[in-house]
């Protein structure tokens, strides 16, 4: 065995795999790295979990990678997805967000990892990649902006004008809140009513123009 890997044959197939493991893995980080500075984080502003991010996608790149190469059956890197995917932390809760973009860091390893066209020159195969990684980012980036469809946001803020409340008055109810909070709010609830305080919990809801 010792002497079939280090046979010039040997030396050039390990070669070979080292070769695309690097070409695969620049592929997958510059991916990750457009994904997280371009997308999440420009809408999130959060780095806490980008170096949780960049450690799962990087572990389950190569993790797939080998199960690849030693023609392990795919259904054993998709169940090793599907088990990082339902991980939760002990310590602190994830948003569903942010969940979302774990499980997307983890779909690109994979993809990145394993993707192959039978009878097709390498070239071409990473040129596939790329292409279906790009899709992926692009959905994203779509849906996260306001050309897929207006981002809805909403506060909760206690109201002392409960007279307003009153389903009748709801325009003028609207308005007040426009004018004193300063947000294009374009609709509210109730949550609680408070007579003995004469104030009442209100969840106010209004477009993220930012993105």
């Amino acid at each position: 065995m010792l002497l079939q890997i280090t046979s010039p044959e040997g030396i050039d197939t390990i070669a070979k795999i080292a070769a695309k493991y690097g070409i695969r893995l620049l592929i997958d980080l510059i991916a990750t790295y457009v994904l997280m500075q371009f997308i999440y984080f420009r809408f999130y502003k959060n780095k806490d979990l980008l170096f949780t991010y960049f450690v799962f996608n990087i572990v389950i790149f190569t993790i797939s990678f080998l199960l690849n190469r030693v023609e392990i059956s795919m259904g054993a890197a998709f169940g090793l997805f599907a088990v990082f995917s339902m991980l939760r932390y002990k310590t602190e809760e994830i948003s569903i967000k942010d969940m979302t973009y774990l499980f997307l860091t983890i779909a690109i390893g994979i993809v990145s990892a394993v993707t192959r066209l039978k009878g097709v020159e390498d070239v071409y195969e990473y040129l596939f990649l790329v292409a279906i990684i790009a899709a992926m980012i692009l959905v994203a980036l779509t849906l996260e902006s306001n050309w897929f469809m207006k981002q809805e946001l909403f506060k909760t803020i206690y109201y002392e004008k409960i007279e307003l409340i009153h389903p009748d008055k709801y325009a003028e109810f609207l308005e007040d809140l426009r004018s004193r909070t300063g947000i294009d709010i374009h609709r509210a609830e109730i949550q609680k009513i408070d007579f003995l305080r004469d104030t009442a919990q209100v969840k106010i809801y209004f477009y993220d123009l930012s993105r």
